[in-house]
């Protein structure tokens, strides 16, 4: 029985699809993959209901109308998961800026050691950015210094979007309560773990860069997380913040 689930959002990686997916099912570990796409216009869903006739068992799509962001791509997800019997519940990207193989070590984290969530850190150990402009180094690394100074939390990559959760955590986070839809929606997944006291280890991998295809960053998502954050933080001292 596979009791682990790596959570895919696409929006155009028709470049990315096939390729991560062959990737992730080559591990010497067995994985299922979930992917959401959000009626990506490059036709990714059409290509991974193609790659269904091949992976029958294993490989699930599960499609949205629209583009609806990425915070609501994992809750939707997530909801598929737990009315399943996964155990372990990843979130992963499609553009190989995550390594496929550090699924191993990210599922090895929670079930050989004590963690309720590991996290794919690229700055546990220093700075483990691959392509990157140095703009955005100092822009997302800082903001990881923000988050941390303002949540109190103390992870290194607050933002990371690379993790590997136990059932129990996403059963006690109410996922209806989640505010964030972009990036800062990794912030607050963190921040209510956090506050539920789970043991929270950060793995160091390497980061790089999507070759292929575009990102998905904007000056919103970034607002969203700055100021969000100090919401967040603020209701939770007030015991007005919902978990």
């Amino acid at each position: 029985m596979v009791d682990a689930l790596v959570i895919i959002p696409t929006y155009n990686e028709i470049e990315n699809v096939e390729r991560i997916i062959r990737n992730v099912f080559s591990l010497q570990r067995d994985f299922h993959i979930l992917i959401v796409d959000d009626s990506s216009p490059d036709k990714t869903a059409d290509k991974v209901t193609e790659l269904q006739e091949e992976y029958p068992t294993s490989l699930f799509l599960l499609e949205r109308k629209g583009k609806l962001g990425l915070g609501t791509a994992y809750i939707a997800g997530f909801e598929w998961a737990l009315d399943r019997s996964y155990e372990y519940i990843f979130e992963m990207d499609a553009d190989f800026s995550h390594n496929p193989n550090d699924l191993i070590r990210l599922y090895n984290a929670c079930t050989k050691g004590s963690s309720h969530v590991a996290i794919g850190s690229r700055y546990v150990t220093g700075v483990n950015v691959v392509n990157w402009p140095m703009s955005r180094v100092l822009l997302s690394w800082l903001a990881s210094k923000y988050v941390r100074l303002i949540t109190g939390m103390n992870i290194h990559d607050t933002t990371a979007g690379f993790i590997c959760y136990r059932r129990e955590v996403l059963e006690k986070i109410t996922l209806s309560n989640i505010r964030f839809v972009g990036y800062a929606f990794q912030i607050e997944m963190k921040f209510k773990a956090y506050l539920l006291k789970f043991k929270i280890k950060e793995i160091p991998v390497i980061f790089t860069d999507r070759t292929r295809g575009a990102s998905k960053m904007s000056k919103g998502i970034i607002s969203e997380a700055v100021f969000g954050v100090l919401k967040m933080k603020f209701n939770s001292l007030f015991k007005r913040y919902k978990i």
